[in-house]
């Protein structure tokens, strides 16, 4: 669930109230009956494999801090995903890669600031060194049967269902 922290009018500066808007409650003016609509934080996910392995990071950051997930962020405001995907990868990991395919659209919030979309692509590393970055405290390959453990259990989900 999106929660609104948005109190007053953008617009005229009024005091919003609970309004019953589109079939849900939601901020509404009753001046100017401008309503908040709340955006879908949306994220952007990758699954590189290399000979049987998959491509992994170690968070330090909470949620998850010291476990291991995709390399993965938020898409920014205007930003391509398969775009924010690259940029993701190459900023957690080293790699550059290249987007081969949509694996999948997943509806997910396992946190507060979590997204609540994750889009799912699988890559190729084409060049770079492997060598964590950003957020990331270490990166490596992991084969199927040696994984470290997982931040998110969507993480485990989609190894579950998409690793080859």
């Amino acid at each position: 669930m999106i929660e609104s922290d948005v109190r007053f009018c953008p617009i005229c500066g009024n005091a919003l109230r609970q309004v019953i808007v589109s079939g849900r409650e939601r901020p509404t003016c009753p001046e100017c009956a401008w309503t908040y609509f709340p955006d879908p934080k949306v994220a952007v996910a990758v699954l590189v494999e290399d000979e049987g392995r998959v491509l992994l990071v170690q968070r330090i950051m909470q949620p998850g801090r010291g476990r291991w997930t995709l390399p993965a962020g938020f898409l920014d405001a205007g930003e391509d995903p398969k775009q924010a995907t690259i940029r993701e990868c190459l900023e957690e990991t080293g790699l550059e890669i290249r987007i081969t395919e949509l694996r999948d659209v997943i509806a997910v919030q396992e946190h507060d600031r979590g997204a609540h979309i994750l889009i799912l692509y699988k890559g190729e590393s084409l060049s770079g060194e492997l060598t964590p970055g950003d957020d990331a405290g270490a990166v490596a390959f992991f084969s199927r049967d040696d994984l470290p453990p997982l931040a998110f259990a969507s993480t485990e989900t989609i190894l579950n269902d998409h690793l080859e």
